[in-house]
Order: C-alpha cells, then structure tokens, then sequence
C-alpha cells in the first residue's frame, strides 16, 4: 500500500497531478479541495489510497489528513464508489460535506452530480453518529486563475470528472450566466458554480 507520495508537481490539472519521485511518475487522481491547495505548489507531498477494482488500479492524492479520511468513510457507504466521493469532494468543501451529514441536510448531498436521494440519506445514515463522534475540520487554500482560458480549464477538468463533454459546456454556460466572471474568480469557483448546473 502506498501511503503517500513526495516530490515534483510536475503537471497540475483540477482533477489529476502527476508527481515526479525520483524519476517516477504518479498519476494521482485529487479533488478540487487537493488542487486549490497546491495550485501555487512545484512540489510536495500528497496522501494517497490505491483503490483496486477488476477493471484496473487508480491512486488518489489528498493534500490533507482530514480530506482523505473523510473520502475513507464516503466510499465506506453502499453506493458511494470513489469517483463519487471524490466527485462531492470536489462539489462541497469537507467541512461542507460534514456539515450536511451531521444536520441530516440530504437536500443539499443531492445537490451533488451522481447522488440522489436515496444515496443522500444512506450517508447520513450511515455517517451521522460517526461524524458527530469526530470533529472534521479543514482550511483550504484559495484557488488561482490560470493564466490560460479559465473556461476551457473549467470543462476539462468537468470531462475529466466523468461529465460529457456537451454537458459540462452547458453546465458552464448556466454558471457563467448567473455570475459573470470577475478578475477574482478562481477556477475552483467556477467549476463549483458549474457542478450545481448538471
């Protein structure tokens, strides 16, 4: 099992950094939460967790302890597989997703692409008690406005998630109608903004 990974950022996207360790390079799979804390990073060290299915092998890179245990206990619930939780990590802050759980706002869990009532209510279910138990508390970095077209960044990273490409366009056009991009926006905004539209 590989527990973490140190070395050169050497290609960041919303959705995937490649981490160069000594020669070798990691594909790690990270959310929006991962990337706004390593935008401004050219290296460091992500933790990661191996999952395995029959169809092949993915590691997944958390920049903080809090972010991979809370992405534990999501793919711990009947239904939840890790492309959704990283999906809700990259749609709500940890503290956000947490918050929904503990309150029972299923409302707002289903906010998220990928989970529908059902699902909701099975994490808070499921989740509640363990949540109350603990106290999940994360600070995130802000995200950075690349200098290239931060819409284009936007979509990839949406396509890179599991979204059609068609979709995550619309999904942007929707977002971008309802709040114009400012000279502040960051891309996690606006990918956030865009994942409320799908």
């Amino acid at each position: 099992m590989i527990a973490f990974v140190r070395g050169l950022f050497v290609n960041k996207t919303p959705a995937q950094v490649i981490v160069d360790v000594n020669g070798v390079g990691y594909d790690l799979h990270i959310s929006l939460n991962t990337y706004s804390a390593i935008a401004n990073m050219e290296k460091g060290q992500l933790l990661t967790y191996l999952h395995i299915t029959e169809n092949g092998q993915t590691l997944y890179g958390f920049y903080e302890q809090l972010e991979k245990e809370l992405f534990l206990q999501l793919i711990s619930v009947s239904g939840v597989g890790a492309s959704t939780a990283r999906m809700m990590l990259s749609g709500m802050k940890p503290d956000e997703i947490v918050r929904a759980i503990v309150q029972g706002n299923a409302k707002q869990l289903e906010g998220i692409k990928g989970i529908g009532k059902k699902t909701a209510e099975r994490l808070i279910l499921e989740l509640r008690d363990k949540m109350n138990k603990q106290s999940l508390e994360t600070t995130l970095l802000p995200g950075i406005t690349p200098q290239h077209s931060i819409e284009n960044d936007a979509v990839n990273a949406l396509v890179s998630l599991g979204i059609a490409r068609p979709m995550a366009e619309q999904a942007l056009k929707k977002a971008l109608k309802s709040h114009p991009l400012s000279e502040t926006t960051s891309l996690e905004e606006l990918i956030k903004l865009a994942l409320k539209n799908i």
